[in-house]
């Protein structure tokens, strides 16, 4: 029985006999009993005040006009207001009642005319105590399975957020000793190259000077001079050591961008430049940023707005950065397959980074979109979820996507959204509280 029935009845019960003496009176007997009753005179009315207002019980006549008691019961049971609904069939004892038709298209019980009103009214209440059962059952069965629903969703987030502190801390504490290692060498390097390029400047001063103050200076000078060509030698050597210190440039920016990336996350969040973030991401991605023997380079076009500092943990967002540009790279990588070099660059490939302030919604938003191959509708109802992965075995977790909404939504009360369609690239959408 509905459980928004109200106490004051036991049950709605739907009587269906073409003779209208029964119906008055199985009708009056089941009022008196506290059940709401109703009738109807035919199974096409039958059907209509079923669906309309579904009871929690029918009687059904089996001789009738217009369609028989089994054809009514055999279209209730595929209907989905009806089919749950039990039915009692009432037939006269000088009818032939068939039983098996009866049960097969859907029938719970029957009774005969005249009618033993004691009999009629125990079936009717078994039939009703074992809808109410039944309807309990289900109701218990639905919120266990909600619970059990909850818990392997707990569990599996739990195993994600454990996969990823185990990631960010190993991968945190694999760069900080990286880049600290780095660091020592290059700073040695970085220190003498400035007294290397003075000292190599005063010996070339010298050496013109000596070239002025005596220029036959013998034939075995003359021949070392030709041998190591000497004019070659004094062009380039400023410009090697330009390059060197360019080279050794490049190292510091890697290195920092690499401590950057490494920051170890506080219990609280602290205020951080996102652009920081994202350009030590694409300097430690930059290898595959390049072309290789797959596809042509990827260029990434920064539309950066003016943002302010922004409380966060900082190495969890580089860690989606970090998630969402490697995707980007990696579409790529599959969709430039089998494709010629013209084709290549017809449709060049693109990473668009653009932030901007949401003043609206009191958020900074930052877009990661390409120009790859897009994903279809159902992939995209299903790229948040844990383990899920279009990527072939061994190349991917199915993790990335998850971890990054995680990041984004739990842990710092944000958005994070997603646009695409086959052909026309995708785009990942970040929104971050500025409070």
């Amino acid at each position: 029985m509905d459980s928004n029935q109200t106490n004051a009845t036991k049950g709605d019960i739907l009587i269906v006999d073409d003779t209208v003496e029964n119906l008055r009176f199985l009708a009056a007997t089941l009022t008196e009993r506290g059940y709401e009753v109703r009738s109807a005179i035919s199974g096409s009315l039958a059907l209509m005040g079923a669906q309309a207002a579904p009871p929690d019980l029918i009687l059904l006549d089996i001789k009738m006009p217009d369609m028989s008691g089994y054809e009514v019961c055999q279209r209730l049971k595929t209907l989905e207001q009806t089919c749950e609904i039990p039915v009692i069939f009432i037939s006269a004892l000088n009818e032939a009642l068939d039983k098996v038709k009866a049960f097969s298209v859907g029938g719970a019980d029957y009774i005969t005319k005249p009618f033993q009103m004691e009999e009629v009214l125990v079936r009717v209440e078994n039939q009703l105590m074992l809808r109410r059962l039944n309807q309990e059952l289900e109701k218990r069965v639905e919120e266990r399975t909600a619970e059990l629903k909850k818990a392997w969703l707990n569990l599996q987030q739990a195993q994600v957020q454990i996969v990823q502190n185990e990631k960010l801390a190993t991968l945190g504490q694999l760069v900080a000793g990286v880049a600290h290692e780095i660091n020592n060498p290059v700073g040695f390097i970085k220190g003498h190259l400035s007294f290397i390029e003075e000292y190599i400047q005063d010996l070339l001063s010298l050496l013109s000077l000596y070239q002025q103050q005596f220029p036959s200076p013998g034939s075995n000078i003359e021949q070392v001079i030709e041998e190591i060509d000497l004019d070659y030698l004094l062009e380039e050597l400023p410009k090697m050591l330009s390059s060197m210190e360019r080279g050794v440039e490049r190292i510091c920016q890697l290195s920092n961008s690499l401590r950057t990336f490494s920051r170890s996350d506080t219990q609280a969040k602290v205020p951080f430049n996102l652009h920081d973030g994202i350009d030590s991401t694409l300097l430690i991605l930059k290898h595959r940023l390049n072309a290789n023997e797959k596809r042509s380079s990827i260029d990434v076009l920064k539309e950066y707005g003016k943002l302010p500092e922004v409380k966060c943990y900082p190495g969890q967002l580089n860690q989606v950065f970090m998630n969402l540009i490697a995707n980007a790279i990696d579409a790529f990588d599959e969709s430039n397959q089998g494709l010629s070099w013209d084709e290549m660059r017809e449709h060049p490939n693109q990473i668009t980074i653009h932030s901007e302030v949401n003043w609206h919604k009191d958020t900074v938003a930052i877009s990661i979109a390409d120009n790859g191959p897009g994903m279809s509708t159902q992939v995209q109802e299903n790229i948040f979820e844990s383990f899920f992965t279009t990527k072939a075995v061994g190349k991917g977790t199915g993790l990335g996507l998850s971890i990054s909404h995680q990041i984004i939504v739990e842990k710092h009360g944000g958005l994070l959204t997603c646009k695409s369609s086959l052909g026309k690239g995708t785009e990942f959408l970040i929104e971050i509280p500025m409070r």
